[in-house]
């Protein structure tokens, strides 16, 4: 499960900001750029990010397994054809090294997860863009951290009572339809009891929001941030 987790690293001590910027230099240069020497580039940066955060990339891995079927079968649908030849190479190719710049920005985006709390991700958000605009994209962010990972647990709850009610015997099309029903009234169910839980705890729009300073150790992070944006204009 990609949640926060606290810990003593380089990028635990870092302020929300310059890990955003970071974040967003690092997705503009993999968009931008699609040669093989680039994406073995982008590994090795993503690969540092990792180490600093202290994140098992297996574990990560896992964790995305569900978007990893998706970025593995694009590339085949992307390459198959209606006729002769019936396998395009070159398209299956150029989808391949989409979807791998895309698990590489998934990666990138977990050591944030990890390294981050929710309240300091708002925090952030809400600092960098002023007025109602921050604040409604502060809380959407706060709760989509914390909502997902609950949702996500349901789900996996739903599949291992299937499996223990033999569940795995029935047809692909009638497990689909189970989880699906399921996964989506639990999903309701929990969306009322955080409205109730909301209005109980008198929800604010600008609560207290935990401090937030740069130090010394965002200077190379910003630079790191300053050089991949611009290497996605060169």
């Amino acid at each position: 499960m990609l949640t926060y987790e606290p810990a003593e690293t380089i990028a635990h001590r870092l302020d929300p900001r310059s890990k955003l910027a970071v974040q967003i230099g690092f997705a503009a240069t993999a968009l931008a750029h699609t040669s093989p020497r680039a994406l073995i580039a982008l590994t090795v940066v993503a690969g540092i990010v990792l180490a600093a955060t202290q994140v098992p990339p297996l574990e990560t891995l896992y964790a995305y397994r569900f978007a990893l079927v998706i970025l593995a079968i694009a590339p085949l649908v992307a390459a198959a054809t209606l006729g002769p030849p019936w396998i395009d190479v070159e398209r299956g190719s150029t989808s391949a090294r989409a979807s791998y710049r895309v698990l590489l920005i998934l990666l990138v985006s977990a050591a944030y997860v990890r390294s981050t709390p929710v309240r300091h991700s708002r925090a952030a958000i809400q600092r960098t863009i002023p007025g109602k605009p921050g604040q409604v994209l502060g809380v959407g962010v706060a709760l989509v951290f914390r909502f997902l990972p609950v949702l996500r647990g349901d789900l996996q709850t739903i599949r291992e009572a299937m499996a223990a009610r033999l569940g795995t015997e029935r047809n692909a099309a009638e497990r689909i339809h189970l989880v699906g029903v399921l996964a989506l009234t639990r999903a309701f169910d929990r969306a009322d009891r955080l409205s109730l839980a909301l209005q109980a705890r008198c929800f604010a729009w600008n609560p207290t929001l935990p401090p937030l300073s740069f130090s010394r150790d965002d200077l190379p992070a910003f630079g790191v941030a300053v050089a991949l944006l611009l290497s996605a204009f060169l």
